[in-house]
């Protein structure tokens, strides 16, 4: 695949996200809605920063906090969604490892998820550039953050540190994996706000679990596994312009930029694509690697997900199996650690329903359209998730 259209496909893929990057993890039930208002310290500061998980041998905390609140609104002057991206110095004076952490919504109606993104020092300069171009704090971010990520190839090795997603809590890694972050980097906090619930001002915050370079941990990557949503309309309601898909993936640009475009890369990346209910994506591996954890995220059409390694063959592994989405739901499950292979196959296989608008408060007013991949609460992703170590 050219390196063009890899990082392009990467960008999209990026802003797909919203899972807890922790395997082996222990979730903590969900946070009373009093936890999510403590707002307090900014940058790098510790202060207010605790957990309900016991620390282990050398960890500390540090809490990260939005400088001043910000006010959601729809950047290109359409559309429901915001997607704004924050730059954050966590202060590191010593190469360290993320072991766990704790994302504080401010304000939990609005926000649809977040991700943390890792800023190399290489990179500080990009990031910084960005949050200069426009005025106020922080960028517009619609597919990721708009950087140089640092990263040659981040749908293998995606920039994550971590994510929330509704029914996220405090996520703590396994005792032998972390995801390292150099001294003087800094961290970008993408936040997609959900016009619909409000415009309310916020303040989110990120708690991290650190523990020191020199701690003998594996490093844990996150392996991104989209695959196109191309959903027609119901042919009883198939009369309105954006039930054709030149309308509906126009109405995807206009209302998210060039991120608007990814629905026709992933045909690049995926081969050709036949519109249904249910769409899938093969990948070859491209390197060995341990898997820790798998995830999956769609939203509010979402029916099904399924994630496999060498489907149709006698080595054919199921690793994620989510027969009933459920949105509020969107944790990483564990699996028993396996090899994968240079040259494995894996699958991603998404399922998708229109029928679902008529029982969603979210779709209220809101005509049937075709569905293409796209960035708001109210349309389609399809991506699968698998967190790894590298020998």
């Amino acid at each position: 695949m050219a390196p063009g259209l890899r990082h392009r496909l990467r960008t999209a893929a990026a802003a797909l996200v919203l899972l807890l990057v922790a395997a082996g993890c222990s979730a903590e039930e969900q946070r009373p809605q009093a936890a999510h208002d403590q707002h307090g310290d900014h940058g790098g500061s510790t202060a207010q920063a605790v957990s309900r998980t016991p620390m282990r041998s050398g960890e500390s905390l540090r809490r990260l906090t939005m400088p001043t609140a910000y006010t959601p609104s729809a950047p290109y002057g359409t559309g429901t969604d915001d997607y704004r991206c924050f730059l954050l110095d966590p202060e590191l004076d010593q190469d360290a490892f993320i072991t766990g952490l704790d994302v504080l919504p401010g304000t939990p109606e609005e926000v649809h998820h977040v991700i943390l993104f890792r800023v190399p020092p290489s990179s500080v300069a990009s990031a910084e550039a960005a949050d200069a171009e426009e005025p106020g704090q922080g960028w517009t971010c619609f597919g990721d953050t708009g950087t140089d990520s640092g990263s040659p190839d981040a749908l293998d090795d995606a920039p994550w540190l971590g994510a929330w997603a509704p029914g996220g809590s405090e996520q703590v890694m396994a005792d032998d994996v972390g995801v390292p972050v150099e001294r003087g980097s800094r961290v970008i906090m993408q936040v997609h706000y959900n016009l619909l619930a409000g415009r309310t001002p916020d303040i989110t915050s990120a708690q991290l679990r650190l523990a020191p370079g020199t701690k003998r941990l594996a490093a844990l990557q996150t392996m991104l596994l989209p695959a196109p949503v191309e959903l027609p309309c119901r042919p009883e309601r198939d009369t309105g312009r954006l039930c054709r898909r030149p309308a509906a993936l126009a109405s995807a640009q206009e209302r998210f930029g060039q991120a608007g475009r990814t629905a026709d890369l992933l045909h690049l990346l995926c081969g050709p694509v036949r519109p249904g209910r249910t769409q899938r994506c093969d990948r070859a591996v491209r390197a060995p690697a341990t898997v820790r954890a798998a995830a999956g995220h769609m939203h509010l059409l979402g029916r099904s997900i399924r994630i496999e390694v060498n489907p149709g063959t006698p080595e054919a592994r199921t690793v994620l199996d989510i027969p009933v989405w459920d949105f509020d739901d969107q944790g990483a499950r564990t699996v028993d650690a396996f090899r994968l292979h240079r040259g494995d196959s894996v699958r991603v296989t998404c399922r998708h329903d229109q029928r679902l608008r008529d029982r969603l408060a979210a779709f209220e007013g809101q005509g049937e359209r075709y569905v293409v991949w796209g960035e708001g609460s109210t349309d389609e992703m399809c991506l699968g998730l698998l967190m790894v170590t590298r020998p």
